[in-house]
């Protein structure tokens, strides 16, 4: 070899363990200590010098990972030491017996045990030879499994190498492979953009994923690994304790599970067990339950194999999170904001610890993806506090008369129609004043300091109200009399009086207040002063079509619809007409916004706050005058008003070149 060529194959190796490092810091320690762009300019760097000597690659470059497609399919390993199953326990009484057998064979009063979460994903086998991975193989039967080394090489957390000065010659790791529940999310997006095949679970998808015959596909799927054990070694001294193995793996440069603890006797198990029963949802991976191993290995050996399983070893599982039973109905459900929600209704099934007979279906995309069906059999899943929800659906078992279920078009509480939103995913309920699970909140948004302002009237009595039947819709609140306050609970006569006294107030009001607070989907308070300067007359806005109100700057034809559809429904209507004509709520005349309105076209934002009038006066001003009040600073904003202790919005404007003016220009502005 010539001196350049010793040269550059010192550099390459250079490269390439600083590369593994980062490798290892990044996906083993979960600690980087460079960004992105340097391990990829390192990356880059060490291809190109390969690309310019391919005779001086190394077979385990870190450009490497990714090896050929494997066209004939996986072929058979058989593991030279069993990867044996383990025995399961469902509840603390075969716990004891597990630790009282061992206690007794054994002839000691207290074993101390290492407890490890038990890690819902695949096994597999890692073979190291002279501290370099030659093979990774699945468990299989336990006795023989698939070779898939070409696939474990593109787990960036299972390392090419091991780390050391003093490796075994022969070291056989044993592990998970798992997808952390983050990573399935993403999986599932991109299968869906790409309208592949969607995983049920992150098992499946990492047991998918690691049998892919290409491993450029294995390469893209977010699979992690976790080393839990070891079958051969040889070399090295070996350490007396299980707990003492995985530190040595993990100073191997291997990842191993940091929720593991050294327990001792019965009470110690089932600490640890309920210990990560609290925490398993918080965990960024699943696990379905803890695996309990004596801890020291001599003791292991004395205690020996029994059938397919080690007497030493015991996995204590949770309750299930999924199951399968099957859908005896579909129904809507609608949110107290009028969200319609369809819901499942199935065969009772227990899964998660409770006994489960309803489960979400979310909208009407996730009901077409699924193509579920009353009388499908279907996975329901529940995961900690989670709604249960139908996660798949077994269309094999489908009955053969089935039929697609489709949307209902009208609200199922009140009768009114059901609105889309502009995706056509998220269904409401269009009667917001009348429909009865909509009227805590209609009421409660109806009575806040932005739009009627009904001082005194709070979240807690209004549902205190609602539940006796008191109010049954805003228009309700009007014909509110002493009498019936004081006899409601924790409310004195003096508290009536002053509520009394803030809903006679509410009576005058303006016209973009009482739009928004009739709670229009998707009307805010600046749309809702668009509506109003622009038509006029709350009966012009009433009679509008589609058409007119699109001509509303910034209201597109979904608002529009929404709008159309609100005041067409006849209970919204009546309760309107009770407002107006019997409650006696009446506005200023809105003078409308003409052509040549000099703020027409302007875009404002309100910031700090003013001491001449309110920021919700100085909206309705500037709305008046043909202006666009938004929450937000871009690019597109004419004006920042900045009051006292203005936020974050004055930082922006600086930043974006914005015009920011102060309270008394403003002033001169709206004169």
């Amino acid at each position: 070899m010539t001196t350049r060529h010793a040269d550059v194959a010192r550099e390459m190796a250079r490269l390439a363990t600083e590369i593994e490092r980062h490798n290892y810091l990044y996906y083993v320690k979960d600690d980087p200590v460079v960004p992105d762009a340097e391990y990829d300019r390192l990356l880059r760097e060490l291809e190109k010098l390969e690309k310019a000597h391919p005779e001086l690659a190394a077979d385990d470059s870190p450009t490497r990972r990714v090896g050929a497609r494997a066209d004939e399919g996986f072929r058979e390993v058989t593991h030279e030491i069993p990867m044996l199953s383990l025995a399961n326990a469902f509840d603390p009484e075969e716990v004891a017996e597990f630790d009282e057998r061992i206690r007794r064979r054994l002839e000691c009063e207290v074993v101390e045990y290492v407890a490890e979460p038990k890690l819902d994903g695949l096994a597999v086998s890692l073979l190291y030879e002279n501290g370099r991975l030659v093979r990774g193989a699945t468990r299989g039967d336990g006795r023989a499994g698939e070779d898939v080394t070409a696939n474990v090489r593109v787990i960036r957390s299972i390392p090419l190498k091991l780390r050391g000065e003093k490796l075994p010659t022969r070291l056989e790791v044993r592990g998970e492979v798992l997808m952390t529940r983050k990573g399935f999310e993403r999986l599932n997006r991109r299968q869906d953009e790409n309208d592949g095949k969607r995983y049920a679970n992150p098992r499946n998808a990492a047991a998918g994923s690691l049998r892919q015959l290409d491993p450029a596909i294995t390469a893209q799927r977010p699979l992690e690994f976790y080393a839990y054990g070891t079958g051969v070694f040889d070399g090295v001294k070996w350490p007396e304790t299980h707990a003492g193995v995985l530190e040595l793996l993990g100073e191997f440069g291997l990842r191993t599970n940091p929720h593991r603890e050294v327990v001792e006797g019965l009470d110690g198990l089932l600490r640890a067990w309920e210990s990560l029963n609290a925490r398993r949802d918080e965990l960024p991976y699943e696990i379905d339950g803890v695996v309990y191993k004596v801890n020291d290995l001599a003791l292991q050996e004395r205690l020996g194999f029994v059938s397919r399983a080690p007497r030493w070893a015991l996995a204590h599982k949770f309750a299930a999170q999924e199951e399968l039973t099957r859908v005896r109905a579909i129904e809507v459900q609608v949110g107290r904001t009028g969200a319609i929600t369809p819901v499942a209704r199935l065969e009772p099934v227990f899964v998660g610890g409770v006994t489960v007979s309803n489960a979400t279906l979310h909208n009407y995309d996730e009901i077409k993806r699924l193509d579920v069906r009353v009388g499908d059999s279907v996975i329901v899943r529940r995961a900690g506090d989670v709604i249960p929800e139908v996660v798949s659906v077994l269309h094999e078992r489908r009955p053969k008369n089935s039929r697609e279920w489709n949307f209902p078009e009208k609200c199922p509480v009140c009768g009114s129609d059901i609105v889309f939103d502009e995706g056509g995913v998220i269904a409401r309920c269009s009667g917001g004043l009348f429909c009865d699970a909509q009227v805590k909140e209609t009421i409660k948004h109806f009575a806040s300091r932005r739009a009627m302002d009904i001082e005194g009237l709070g979240s807690k009595l209004v549902e205190q109200m609602v539940d006796a039947g008191v109010i049954k819709t805003v228009a309700d609140i009007f014909e509110l009399d002493k009498e019936t306050l004081v006899s409601l609970e924790r409310l004195g006569e003096k508290s009536a009086d002053n509520l009394l006294a803030a809903i006679d107030a509410a009576r005058k009001t303006t016209l973009p207040r009482f739009l928004f607070a009739l709670g229009i989907p998707q009307i805010g308070e600046t749309t809702a002063g668009q509506l109003a300067s622009y038509f006029g007359h709350l009966d012009a806005i009433m009679s509008a079509g589609e058409e007119a109100l699109q001509e509303v700057p910034d209201i597109g034809p979904v608002v529009a619809h929404n709008v159309v559809e609100f005041f067409a429904q006849d209970h919204n209507r009546e309760v309107i007409d009770a407002l107006v004509d019997k409650a006696k709520i009446a506005w200023p005349a809105v003078q409308r916004v003409a052509d040549d309105a000099r703020l027409k076209g302007k875009t404002f934002v309100l910031t700090g706050s003013l001491s001449g009038m309110s920021r919700t006066e100085a909206r309705e001003k500037l709305v008046a005058l043909g202006a666009k009040v938004s929450s937000s600073v871009s690019g597109k904003t004419d004006y920042v008003v900045a009051g006292a202790d203005p936020g974050s919005k004055l930082d922006k404007a600086e930043r974006l070149g914005v015009a920011v003016i102060d309270e008394d220009a403003l002033m001169e502005m709206l004169q």
